[in-house]
């Protein structure tokens, strides 16, 4: 805690904090070569379902047909849902987001792999106010925080954040 006092002031703490995330979960699931998903769509968000929000199909998005590797489907929840379940295991949520996904797309394949990833901050709601960009926490060493955390969650975001704490690199030479 010492550090971490010493470091970031008060009045730079408070706004830290004071950013908010959104919550979500993702899955991957693999499927054996040879498998098929049958939908007219590469990618589509779902507006109707408390679970699931988004559905990719990565090997129609890349434009891909293989024999060799099957596809592959990746799922992201809504961010209600993953507020909901948010300190919940991974063997507590997993089913809820699988069940969903089956009234969604019914008749898919059993997978032979799933990945599943929990993202406590996914996309910034509150970005960090009075920091367009960046916050030098400190000019001697030099020390400043940027991301998206203080612009916007897109790639914009990233790279208007990235312009911005070079700025600072630059004019601290």
């Amino acid at each position: 805690m010492l550090l971490y006092t010493a470091l970031i002031d008060e009045s730079r703490r408070q706004k830290l904090e004071a950013a908010s995330y959104s919550s979500r979960y993702a899955l991957a699931l693999f499927y054996k070569a040879g498998s098929r998903i049958d939908v007219p769509w590469a990618a589509k968000y779902i507006a109707d379902n408390p679970c699931v929000r988004f559905i990719s199909i990565d090997d129609k998005k890349r434009n891909l047909d293989s024999t060799d590797c099957g596809p592959s489907v990746v799922v992201h929840t809504s961010v209600p849902f993953g507020v909901r379940h948010l300190e919940e295991t991974k063997e507590e949520v997993e089913p809820l987001i699988l069940e969903e996904l089956q009234k969604v797309l019914p008749g898919l394949p059993q997978p032979i792999s799933i990945r599943f990833h929990k993202w406590r901050y996914s996309q910034v709601m509150t970005a960090v106010a009075g920091c367009p960009g960046q916050m030098t926490l400190r000019s001697k060493p030099l020390l400043v925080c940027g991301g998206d955390g203080f612009t916007h969650s897109n790639f914009d975001g990233c790279v208007e954040s990235a312009l911005k704490v070079l700025e600072v690199l630059k004019s601290s030479l």
